[in-house]
């Protein structure tokens, strides 16, 4: 154990079965810090609510000394879908499903207003990825996240995984 080096990376998931990630990006075990959920979402800040996600961010940054975060979103996501046919007023049929993918609200209206003309399927393709960067501004509300960005000692790395197609792409925040 001595001579043991934390993982460079944390990584947001999908809690889905369809995109592992460690198979995704090519990690072995001990590479990367996993939170996986549904629809890869990262909360903002809030002592009170979340607490899971923000020990997890807390954990990875100020004591693994992780050198990225990457949010990974993916093709046919059943969150993403869920978030964007959510209708304002209507009662939820999860306990917290929608309340969740809700985090990702910011993302639904961006889409839904740049891209009304298209198909329902394509809308949830944009939103797969809006909905990660989304996640990345939301990181930036963890006041250890924004230190090591802004010292350059941790990187904010956004991804989607097209599992159809075999396409993954990234992108810096």
């Amino acid at each position: 154990k001595s001579g043991y080096v934390g993982p460079e990376y944390m990584v947001f998931a999908c809690a889905d079965s369809r995109v592992c990630p460690s198979v995704t990006l090519g990690l072995e075990p001990g590479e990367a810090f996993t939170i996986r959920n549904i629809a890869n979402m990262v909360p903002s800040y809030c002592k009170n609510k979340y607490a899971g996600v923000g020990s997890a961010i807390e954990y990875a940054v100020c004591a693994l000394k992780v050198e990225v975060i990457v949010v990974i979103g993916h093709s046919r996501c059943g969150g993403i879908k869920a978030l964007l046919s959510l209708k304002d007023g209507a009662d939820d049929s999860f306990h917290f499903v929608e309340d969740w993918v809700r985090i990702g609200f910011p993302a639904k209206k961006k889409v839904q207003t740049e891209c009304a003309s298209m198909p329902f399927d394509d809308q949830c393709t944009v939103l797969e990825k809006e909905a990660v960067n989304v996640s990345l501004q939301n990181l930036l509300t963890y006041p250890f996240v924004k230190e090591g960005v802004s010292n350059g000692t941790l990187k904010l790395v956004g991804g989607h995984y097209d599992f159809v197609s075999g396409k993954f792409e990234t992108w810096e925040q």
